[in-house]
């Protein structure tokens, strides 16, 4: 789908902007006019397709316009006609129980947005490979202009051949399971001072992302098998991706000579860093033109495509044995007794539990007793460090299964 994100959008609508070497430039921008954004992917998977319609937006500070008001529905060529659902905030959904899209068939997509009418070019949905396998090994990573070297590990495939001049784009679903290393295991009740257990801990839960990577590869004039396509690295001291079991869904697909080039475009455009000095922006091709205005520039493109897909599971078993630096959470435990404060007007217990979990951001996780179970500290940590469902969730998805 169409995830170049709001720094490639940016770039995209500066496209009329050039320099000279001799005087410094400043760029006069004039009125600024959005251009139709269309992300749109539909396969031959057993789901509900998405189409998503906004507004480019003039800088990085400000948020798209959702386009919420428009109707669309997609045809074949047998004449067939699926309407999509509008669901809010600028998202279509096609109905997974009436439409399915099938190998060898040609989809056109029609919008209709403030009376005026959008068509896609005809889009035939091509036949993909299977992935062969998926695999990861021990690699680094230049990053910061090549300053600077991250050690990680890098996942790859390799995919049984397909037609000549197919061209291929991969995208990947992430999962991992995470645990919050100071976890609240109970409560402090201040009109009482006393401490309960707490019966649902949120120390383990879930994180997921989808990619925004452009990954395209062309097999050219030959029929061969990919081997070896690099998909994703991971920077094992960066995130908390590999601390217990990670997963990732790769999807590949085979899409057209004039998406390829689409796609190509744009990732020319990233790798530039987002310097206009770097490389001359240019208006990024669309199949999705004005009916009534074919000088209209759109953004985006309506994706036809049959999708490949494979999961690989990662353990931290894995990991550990390949030498490479862990990650680390920035997490402060804070124990405090009456004690630590002024000795001729010592808090009481409930007043300390105030001056952090009342009057400060904190969690009181747990208590420290003595040998003869008097309370001696409560201990405290930052909300993030004792709650996993405040960066992830507890729900446990439908297709994960513990491996440790």
């Amino acid at each position: 789908m169409f995830k170049a994100g709001r720094r490639s959008t940016l770039i995209l609508i500066s496209v009329f902007l050039f320099y000279t070497c001799i005087e410094p430039y400043r760029p006069q921008l004039g009125e600024y006019k959005s251009l139709l954004v269309v992300d749109g992917l539909i396969t031959d998977s057993n789901s509900s397709y998405t189409v998503k319609l906004s507004k480019s937006f003039q800088d990085q500070n400000s948020e798209p316009e959702m386009v919420t008001n428009a109707a669309l529905f997609i045809t074949d060529i047998n004449g067939n006609m699926n309407y999509l659902k509008n669901t809010g905030n600028g998202i279509y959904k096609t109905d997974s129980l009436s439409f399915k899209g099938v190998v060898g068939n040609t989809y056109v997509l029609h919008i209709n947005v403030d009376g005026a009418d959008y068509l896609s070019d005809p889009c035939l949905m091509m036949d993909v490979p299977e992935i062969d396998s998926t695999y990861f090994e021990k690699d680094n990573e230049l990053v910061n202009n090549g300053t600077q070297s991250l050690d990680g590990i890098r996942i790859y495939i390799d995919s049984k051949a397909g037609d000549k001049n197919q061209f291929l784009r991969w995208s990947f679903d992430e999962t991992w399971k995470f645990k919050v290393p100071l976890p609240k295991k109970y409560n402090f009740n201040i009109a009482d001072s006393a401490i309960t257990t707490v019966t649902d801990v949120k120390e383990y839960c879930w994180k997921s992302r989808k990619s925004s990577d452009i990954l395209i590869n062309s097999t050219y004039s030959q029929s061969l098998p990919i081997r070896k396509q690099p998909i994703f690295f991971i920077a094992t001291d960066q995130s908390d991706r590999l601390l217990i079991q990670y997963s990732i869904l790769i999807k590949q697909y085979s899409i057209s000579k004039s998406e390829y080039d689409f796609w190509n475009s744009l990732k020319q455009i990233n790798e530039s860093g987002g310097d206009i000095f770097a490389k001359i922006p240019y208006t990024q091709v669309s199949n999705i033109k004005n009916v009534n205005d074919p000088n209209e520039r759109i953004q985006g493109y309506f994706q036809v495509s049959s999708v490949k897909q494979r999961r690989k599971n990662i353990t931290f078993s894995e990991i550990k044995g390949l030498n490479l630096p862990l990650f680390h959470y920035s997490c402060e435990r804070i124990a405090k007794a009456p004690s630590d404060y002024d000795w001729r007007f010592p808090p009481t217990w409930a007043q300390i539990y105030s001056m952090f979990c009342v009057s400060s951001d904190y969690y009181f996780v747990e208590p420290e007793y003595t040998s003869d179970w008097k309370l001696a500290k409560m201990v405290f940590a930052k909300p993030e460090c004792a709650n996993c469902e405040l960066t992830g969730t507890s729900k446990k998805p439908d297709f994960w299964v513990d491996l440790n």
